[in-house]
């Protein structure tokens, strides 16, 4: 049963201005926050997610808010459509490929400006290119593929690699590679810009909190114009302020991201009956448990490859998320490359104790496994319930879960520092290519034997790796067509079999919208389409 929703923050604001503040106040607090008033004025729009914006910065954004806001603010060369097309944006052309591959050019748009006036350029894109080299913490999404950035001509920019890279078009459309202007960011070369962008997109900022920012569209912006005129961005604490909040009709659209899944599959049902528009892009996000394999107990692979038969995603799509949440047994999303193959087993109590025995246990002796979930990611706690009843139905003189709830950053801070024996977690590739699945779960500079020193795989939390794993991997970006296939294709058994990680699920991303506003669309990296949200009557 879905549970009355309490009064959301909006609705508070909007008993507190009308109770304690003059009406000239009154009318400028509706003006800026858009939420005193029911009706949505000048066509501007209420788009409403969870969490908060922490940093602006290109070089340093990781969460999904940063890069869905970003991705109104900037631009980047290229772009997906929906259906995996890949299109010029900045870029007035694909990319030219010389060099076997180690040489790409790329002709740019001649009619660009950044929000503060500055050209954008072949300059403008190397300095940022190069600002995101020396200083972004998302080093898994270049790797070292990058080595030099060139400017030969006005409008074309020249990419130096250091091998052959299939999946380079791909990266081409990550957002942290949106450029930024180098006037803006003169004093930023070397440090982050959190709380202010300035980029080329069809919106610029014009006022930002870590809970809510202003979007105005930019009049000198080069490709069409926004369809509204203006978006407010909230940031609510929880799902039933959410829920409530796109129920009541105090804001128009509402991103899927941290609904309880009970509410996610009523806002379905909403929409089923015709009292929302729900709007769904290509599935890019994974939910995955990570085991901790560089010491006992789970050094044995004999016991991770239990643990992986002991899960059974039928019934955890079916019990958490009422069949929203297909089962994954691979870790690259299916529509992507690669993604077709499902190396991991199926649910099977049997092997699974078949193998537990041959690790030591049963017969009196049960594997007592910490279990860590993210407290404030509402489906990870019922992942969490559901493995530990599942378990104890079929395997209770075996194993155990002893179930612990840690926030989020939490969780992020310490996984590299191997606090967690398995932790469930989420990825959503900074670009749709295998590529940004793979490497930063798997890719290591410095192993020894199975255990990953240093690397992607150790900063991931399972310090796992296994001999050939990295040479293939690499393998696997450098080749193309069947090539690549098969070269996935080792990867992800090499990965099945050792067992380090076990893939659970596969997200959707949707939006739902009241009937005041058309349909929400998404772009080919999983993006909401803000600038296409518009008013209908």
């Amino acid at each position: 049963m879905i549970k009355q929703p309490r009064q959301s923050p909006l609705a508070s604001v909007r008993r507190h201005c009308k109770q304690l503040l003059p009406l000239s106040t009154v009318l400028a607090l509706c003006v800026s926050q858009n939420a005193c008033q029911p009706g949505r004025p000048s066509n501007r729009i209420t788009v409403a997610s969870a969490g908060r914006i922490t940093s602006l910065d290109p070089a340093q954004a990781s969460t999904f808010g940063a890069l869905q806001l970003l991705s109104a603010l900037g631009d980047t060369l290229y772009k997906r459509t929906a259906e995996g097309e890949l299109t010029p944006a900045l870029a007035s052309g694909l990319p030219e490929i010389s060099d076997g591959g180690l040489t790409v050019t790329i002709p740019l748009r001649e009619d660009v400006l950044f929000h503060d006036g500055t050209r954008f350029d072949a300059e403008a894109m190397a300095f940022s290119l190069r600002r995101f080299l020396e200083i972004g913490t998302l080093s898994y999404v270049v790797g070292d593929r990058i080595t030099a950035v060139e400017a030969p001509e006005a409008y074309r920019l020249r990419l130096r690699l250091s091998r052959p890279s299939s999946s380079l078009e791909n990266l081409l459309t990550a957002t942290n590679l949106t450029p930024v202007s180098p006037r803006a960011y003169q004093d930023h070369q070397d440090r982050f810009l959190n709380e202010r962008f300035i980029g080329t997109g069809p919106y610029k900022l014009t006022s930002f909190r870590a809970v809510q920012q202003r979007l105005e569209p930019f009049k000198q912006y080069w490709g069409p114009s926004p369809s509204n005129t203006g978006l407010d961005l909230i940031y609510l604490s929880n799902s039933t302020a959410l829920f409530g909040a796109m129920r009541s009709g105090e804001v128009d659209v509402l991103l899927s991201d941290s609904i309880d899944e009970d509410q996610r599959l009523a806002l379905n049902r909403m929409a089923a009956e015709g009292r929302l528009r729900e709007g769904q892009g290509p599935a890019l996000v994974i939910g995955y448990i990570t085991l901790l394999s560089n010491t006992p107990p789970l050094l044995n692979p004999v016991l991770r490859q239990a643990l992986a038969l002991s899960l059974d995603r039928e019934l955890i799509n079916k019990r958490v998320s009422h069949g929203l949440r297909p089962p994954l047994r691979s870790l690259v999303p299916p529509g992507l490359p690669g993604g077709d193959l499902k190396p991991w087993p199926r649910h099977d109590a049997a092997r699974a104790r078949n193998l537990f025995i041959e690790a030591g246990y049963c017969n009196g002796k049960v594997f007592n496994l910490p279990f860590t979930y993210r407290s404030n990611v509402p489906a990870d706690r019922l992942m969490a319930l559901t493995w530990q009843a599942q378990v104890q139905r079929d395997l209770s003189d075996c194993l155990s879960l002893k179930l612990d709830g840690v926030e989020s950053t939490t969780v992020y801070r310490q996984l590299g520092e191997g606090a967690f024996q398995a932790v469930m977690l989420d990825w959503r590739g900074a670009y749709p290519d295998p590529e940004a699945y793979l490497a930063p779960l798997l890719s290591c500079k410095d192993s020894q034997g199975s255990i990953c020193k240093r690397g992607e795989a150790a900063i991931s939390g399972s310090f796992w790796t296994a001999p050939g794993l990295e040479r293939t991997l690499l393998q696997s970006d450098r080749s193309r067509g069947d090539a690549r296939q098969r070269d996935l294709e080792n990867v992800e058994q090499l990965a099945a079999e050792g067992a380090a990680y076990i893939p659970v699920w596969l997200v959707t991303p949707r939006a739902w919208s009241s009937n005041a506003v058309a349909t929400p669309e998404f772009d080919g990296n999983g993006q909401l389409i803000l600038a296409r949200l518009k008013e209908v009557r």
